[in-house]
């Protein structure tokens, strides 16, 4: 086991002073291959510029039909790919669907062209080949070189400024592509419309508008050379129209400043020198294009790159440093990756003046919150928002006020479902904004109107002609007649009910209390006790025919089985320790889902479920059991939990590009990572309580907003020393695996005492 210098035991404080650059364990390259997962390229924390090579322009569609090899590029890159097309402004960040992919830069020299080509082909159009062996990829910046052109492109950025620096060759030839037809998870028609004025030679303007995930979305820009192009031009891909009015009258093709139209590819030429650098920023606004360059010119009013890259790697080792951990350098990179993930999103979604596009699609201003969109709440209300509650506090109050914004903006009177860009693409099932909410409010954030969030909890719950509401209040439960994804659904209400059960009675508000704890005891309807599972109902009330637990098509669940969600009861595991037959059927039942074999065919047509995501039965890279290696401490079996749970770690999370067993989901993964690597697991938002594990670390201070710090100690701990012999929390020891969120804020001491053999 490392030791630890004598230094290190001083005070928590020393531990930052020991690790003042953690952003040299960040590997954004971790988790970039296979499906959808993470994008490698520049960003500070939250930011609402998120820079990154694209590597191919696969299409949504194929012949009228869904390709399915489009949800590999979610992200936008592989790391597989041999070829890059252009670094694009906007990205999520390992989703299971997409959007996005706005402002594609492309440097290029030679003979011009306006096509990216095909992958086979590089040379057939602007994209250019590229090795892994010169890319490097770090926290707020990334670095290839261009292999077919000779050009060096660097990346770096603020908030809401992309800069670009690319070193080219001596040429008379030198060319930057301007793509604004590029789009993850593109089609022919997602682009509704792009404006462009070119207002000098070295500042272009404008805006696009697109039709996609977000059904309404615009997005402004602001862009500045270096070095004045000494032309310029514009083709329009977009087929023939009709009607084209009277700007026949101009030639538009090239040097015209006043250009519209739905497919627009840009060129702006230049002569260089051997190893001149251009340089080029680009400031994104969801206002207009005033506003972007009010952010470009606030963010970064110099051409001075080194400058804006320290000051982006210094932002994000500002935020990495709230943890500082004690292990070896896997698992720091692991460890720093991870949390780099997390503090990936949401993302600012409003000008340096305050100013952002509300879902109303008017001009609204936050006076005295940040505003942000991305909010992929399905996923992350699990883990990342409570591990917010814990470590962004202040970040995570403004991200429920800027629901609170949505809410109030929303015709339909309804909190976000899955918001990005001023819409809600209403991607998923349950309504788990209540959730997010409810636990902030149970665990005393005080930064957001807490009466107002939970009438806006229980309005969105009332919503009868949403998504089965009225028959779940009117049955307990929504038949399978009504919805596909009935039995989970139903699962998903009965957990976000008690969130809001819970927020209430925090409040005093006893008859909301009543009627919330009444509806959270739904799941019951759905067990079947002769089959032992969760199972969707009929009208009728009868259980669906030709049932198979094992099938994640079909059965009435999303993305997963009934196996899954069987144990999708986070708000009563001891009511459903019940159902189930008692603890000791309870334990085996878990043991077997851990166990036993799940064959391919089950999981087929389901794309968001693969077999590296896979443990038996139990689906760790997808989310709706990620709370479930923890409930063999209420079924009175923690040592099962502390070795599932160092199992889990070990199999899903590498530091390698293939290192995540599923889609990242905007944090959720490197979320619950997070904390199962230290020790404890919120596994029922809306409860102060975590239940306890067994940490992976030697030691971590986590520095508290408060200005208090909590440490984790886990003494002896190593990859054979797994089981917990005890645990003392500031010298007590703990009678049962729990701590609760108070023991964290005021700060101090969570003691493990690890053993190869575990303690029964």
């Amino acid at each position: 086991m490392k030791k630890w210098s004598l230094l290190f035991w001083v005070s928590p404080l020393s531990v930052f002073a020991q690790q003042k650059n953690v952003v040299q364990y960040v590997n954004p390259l971790i988790g970039t291959q296979r499906m959808g997962h993470t994008f490698p390229g520049a960003t500070v924390p939250f930011g609402m510029v998120q820079l990154s090579p694209d590597t191919d322009t696969i299409p949504y569609e194929m012949n009228g039909k869904y390709n399915p090899d489009v949800y590999k590029y979610c992200a936008g890159y592989q790391y597989d790919d041999k070829t890059i097309v252009g670094f694009s402004h906007t990205h999520f960040s390992g989703t299971g669907h997409s959007d996005l992919g706005d402002f594609l830069i492309m440097p290029t020299t030679g003979t011009l062209q306006l096509n990216p080509g095909i992958a086979t082909e590089p040379k057939s159009g602007f994209r250019s080949a590229y090795s892994h062996a010169n890319e490097k990829a770090e926290a707020g910046y990334y670095k290839v070189q261009l292999d077919d052109d000779n050009i060096t492109a660097e990346l770096t950025a603020t908030t809401r400024t992309g800069f670009h620096q690319y070193t080219f060759p001596k040429t008379n030839d030198a060319h930057i592509i301007f793509d604004l037809m590029h789009g993850i998870y593109n089609y022919d028609d997602k682009n509704v419309w792009t404006f462009i004025r070119v207002e000098n030679d070295t500042l272009v303007t404008g805006y696009r508008q697109t039709n996609g995930w977000a059904r309404t979305r615009t997005v402004y820009f602001a862009m500045s050379f270096s070095k004045p192009f000494k032309e310029y031009g514009c083709k329009d891909f977009s087929k023939k129209q009709v009607y084209r009015g009277f700007w026949r009258k101009f030639d538009q093709s090239k040097n015209f400043p006043d250009l519209a139209g739905k497919q627009l590819r840009m060129y702006f030429n230049f002569d260089t020198e051997a190893g001149e650098k251009i340089k080029l920023k680009l400031a994104l606004s969801p206002v207009s294009t005033e506003g972007a360059l009010l952010n470009l010119r606030t963010e970064i009013p110099h051409w001075d790159f080194e400058q804006t890259k320290a000051a982006a790697q210094a932002a994000w080792n500002t935020e990495l440093s709230k943890i500082a951990i004690d292990a070896a350098d896997a698992e720091k990179q692991n460890f720093y990756t991870a949390l780099y993930h997390a503090f990936l999103g949401p993302t600012v979604f409003m000008d340096v003046d305050r100013k952002y596009k509300g879902l109303d699609q008017n001009i609204h201003t936050a006076a005295n919150f940040t505003n942000y969109t991305t909010f992929s709440l399905w996923d992350t209300y699990r883990a990342l928002h409570p591990f917010f509650n814990i470590i962004q506090p202040a970040r995570n109050g403004d991200m429920i006020s800027s629901m609170l914004a949505h809410y109030d903006q929303s015709v339909l009177q309804m909190l976000p479902i899955w918001s990005h860009y001023s819409n809600d693409n209403w991607c998923m099932s349950g309504y788990h904004s209540v959730s997010v909410i409810a636990d902030a409010i149970i665990k005393g954030n005080k930064s957001f109107d807490a009466a107002h969030a939970l009438d806006a909890c229980i309005a969105t719950a009332s919503h009868k002609n949403y998504e089965g509401i009225g028959s779940y209040l009117d049955k307990g439960f929504i038949p399978d007649e009504k919805l596909g994804t009935s039995a989970s659904t139903t699962l998903e209400y009965a957990y976000d009910d008690w969130s809001i059960a819970q927020a209430a009675q925090h409040l005093g508000r006893s008859g909301i209390y009543e009627t919330f704890m009444k509806r959270s005891a739904s799941y019951k309807n759905l067990y079947d006790a002769t089959a032992g599972f969760m199972r969707a109902r009929k009208e009728d009330g009868t259980f669906k025919n030709d049932f198979d637990p094992l099938s994640t098509h079909g059965q009435g669940f999303i993305e997963g089985n009934s196996w899954n969600y069987s144990f999708f009861v986070p708000q009563d595991p001891e009511g459903l320790i019940t159902l189930m037959g008692g603890k000791k059927k309870f334990s085996a039942k878990l043991d077997t889902l851990f166990t036993m074999y799940l064959p391919d065919k089950y999981f087929a047509e389901t794309e968001d479920i693969t077999r590296d995501g896979i443990i038996g039965t139990y689906v760790h890279g997808n989310e709706p059991a990620h709370h479930v290696a923890y409930l063999y401490n209420f079924a009175g079996q923690p040592w099962k939990t502390q070795q599932r749970v160092r199992m889990i770690l070990k199999n899903q999370y590498k530091p390698a590009p293939d290192g995540l067993g599923g889609n990242d989901d905007c944090g959720q993964m490197s979320a619950w990572y997070l904390f199962s690597t230290l020790g404890f697991y919120p596994v029922a938002p809306g409860s102060a309580q975590y239940q306890l594990g067994s940490p992976a670390i030697n030691k971590a201070v986590i520095q508290l907003e408060n200005g208090n710090t909590f440490t984790v100690e886990a003494n002896n701990q190593s990859d054979k020393n797994v089981y917990v012999q005890k645990v003392l929390l500031n010298g007590k020891q703990l009678e049962q695996p729990v701590i609760t969120h108070e023991d964290i804020m005021k700060g101090g001491t969570l003691t493990f005492f690890m053993t190869d053999k575990p303690k029964k």
